[in-house]
């Protein structure tokens, strides 16, 4: 049972704490020992008696502030080489082409597509504080008066209401009830944080904290949130240290208050709380990084502890979100005689930067990344304890003896995915004229295949067939073999140098791999070596799209960095990386 606060006769529990809304609730019962009744009378009237001081506090708009948007920063339109599957914005490009094709207005779709978030239900909301009396004549006219009270709550924190109308309804549900219900303090709370009304956090803080003994997630981390934005902001860590001996504290939990301690001066205690988020294994958010970067430009002595931040992108391939981005650029520019100057740039396909000319770090993985990764693709993914529900394992040995015969390959081609590529053809005639441009290149290539293939039908035209094992080692595979753990042995290993073809993103593989530093490296991989179709009308050549020949990923040579970074977060897909960079450079 959920804790109420009992602010007149009533003495008993009468509301369940909503865990539709609440992260992670932990059931409360209400203190053992309150405040004597009159006490907790005043208290609460303490926050909602209009005619007090503490009735309306607006936030000090410092504790919201952020970088100025800087001036002169003008995206430079989308460079005019092919893109590769990996590009920003690819995904998005691609499922809207394809609803365009099916003959659905994707504008029309949003429009007409109901909400699911909090407000989505209309509710009529009042303009002005109520008396008691108002409120309960809008409460008799309610299509819905047993919720009467959270429906009004939520309301009025959907539209971010006036503070004072949410006072008046705790008024009235006081006079009405006798009690405050947790689950409509929460509420109360939720629209004092986002709203900055310090004062009125303060006080609910008392309150809650005076008659239940704990505090579920969600109101420890608005008091969290509410407590770093004010000169309170040291008692934002004693809640996060209660917090803690009930669960791990989120990532957002630790911003706030690393933000809190940043804003009022104490990078040692906000680089503390760093420090401890990264021991505790949490991946710190872009406001965390944001607002140490914007420490470190006014306070100076942070510039190691900020560059193991950059470190920690790179080695985790993070990218930093246009906020963040401006800010590290702003603190280069702020140290002292060191001469920085920072232009947003992006980088041409052989890997220069186009604002300083130099050659990125190559995709291409070095012998140890290479042998690093084989061996880990070929225990979890090759011979991993489910490979065998998608073959057998006299199939499996019989491909492993049909690649070692032969000399290694440059290319290894998914044939029916990439025969599927066109509706407009015949699946046999793609995949040849796909085998027969790149056989033209002298290339050694593997198409793998399902004994179906072999089956002379419309799509599989016998004569195309014996074409392409004129031109191409062939493996048919049983139909109901998955070929993407062969076609991953035959590329790695046949060596650095091979390539493989599919559309298939390998996502499902690269989940498979034990660590996230693996799944790194087999990205990095896969990014250098699969060659995806961009283009194919039959008759016509067989266009691909570029493989990238740099690796996007934070990196310095000393005198410079570049660091690639989300120009819009939600153009990006997981499996994609940016396309546009921060070039830093030193004038010497």
């Amino acid at each position: 049972m959920m804790g109420s606060l009992v602010v007149l006769k009533s003495r008993t529990c009468i509301k369940h704490l909503c865990t539709s809304w609440v992260v992670n609730p932990l059931y409360l019962r209400p203190a053992l020992a309150c405040l004597p009744q009159q006490n907790i009378v005043h208290a609460v009237r303490f926050i909602i008696n209009p005619h007090t001081q503490y009735y309306s506090t607006k936030g000090d708009e410092q504790a919201h502030g952020r970088v100025a948007k800087e001036k002169g920063f003008t995206p430079r339109t989308r460079p005019a080489f092919p893109n590769s599957v990996f590009t920003a914005g690819t995904a998005r490009r691609t499922a809207e082409y394809m609803k365009k094709r099916a003959g659905v207005d994707t504008e029309e779709l949003s429009n007409n597509t109901p909400s699911r978030g909090r407000g989505s239900v209309k509710v009529t909301l009042p303009d002005h504080p109520l008396t008691t009396s108002e409120w309960a004549k809008f409460k008799e006219s309610s299509s819905k008066p047993d919720r009467f009270e959270m429906h009004m709550m939520e309301g009025l924190l959907a539209a971010n209401a006036d503070i004072n109308i949410a006072k008046s309804l705790l008024a009235y549900v006081v006079q009405d009830k006798g009690t405050l219900s947790y689950e409509l303090l929460l509420r109360y709370l939720t629209l004092c944080v986002t709203g900055g009304h310090h004062s009125e956090v303060f006080d609910t803080y008392d309150i809650m904290r005076t008659c239940f003994k704990t505090l579920d997630t969600g109101a420890s981390s608005l008091f969290i949130k509410g407590f770093s934005q004010t000169e309170r902001w040291r008692e934002a860590l004693e809640v996060l240290e209660g917090m803690k001996k009930a669960l791990l504290p989120s990532p957002r939990n630790y911003s706030d208050a690393i933000a809190g301690a940043a804003l009022h001066g104490d990078a040692g205690t906000s680089w503390m709380l760093y420090d401890e988020l990264l021991e505790l294994g949490l991946v710190p958010n872009q406001d965390t990084w944001q607002c140490l970067f914007q420490s470190g430009i006014t306070q100076r002595g942070q510039e190691d502890k900020l560059f193991s931040v950059l470190s920690y992108m790179r080695d985790n391939q993070i990218y930093p979100e246009e906020p963040l981005i401006k800010t590290v650029k702003a603190w280069f520019e702020s140290l002292p005689d060191q001469k920085w100057s920072g232009k947003f740039s992006f980088v041409v396909p052989s890997g220069e930067c186009t604002n300083c000319k130099a050659s990125l770090e190559s995709i291409q993985l070095t012998e140890e990344e290479y042998a690093e990764l084989k061996d880990k693709v070929m225990k979890k993914v090759i011979e991993g304890s489910d490979i065998f529900k998608k073959t057998t394992p006299e199939e499996l040995k019989g491909f492993k003896s049909f690649v070692k015969q032969r000399p290694p390959f440059d290319i290894v081609i998914d044939g029916l995915n990439v025969a599927n590529t066109t509706p407009k053809a015949a699946h046999s005639e793609t995949l040849l004229a796909v085998v027969s441009e790149l056989q033209q290149q002298g290339l050694n290539i593997l198409v793998l295949g399902r004994k179906h293939m072999l089956q002379p039908s419309r799509n599989w035209d016998r004569q195309n067939m014996s074409k392409i094992k004129q031109k191409a080692h062939c493996f048919f595979t049983e139909n109901i073999s998955e070929d993407d753990p062969f076609l991953l042995y035959a590329a790695l290993h046949s060596g650095v140098h091979c390539n493989f073809l599919s559309r298939d993103l390998m996502r499902d593989h690269k989940a498979c791999l034990p660590d996230s530093a693996t799944r790194r490296l087999f990205f990095k991989w896969q990014r250098g070596h699969q060659l995806v179709i961009s283009h194919y009308v039959p008759g016509k050549r067989v266009r691909f799209q570029r493989i990238s020949a740099y690796d996007t990923i934070v990196q310095t040579s000393g005198s410079s960095w570049h660091i690639p970074y989300d120009e819009n977060r939600g153009d990006r897909a997981t499996y994609e990386v940016p396309q546009k960079w921060l070039c830093l450079t030193q004038d010497h």
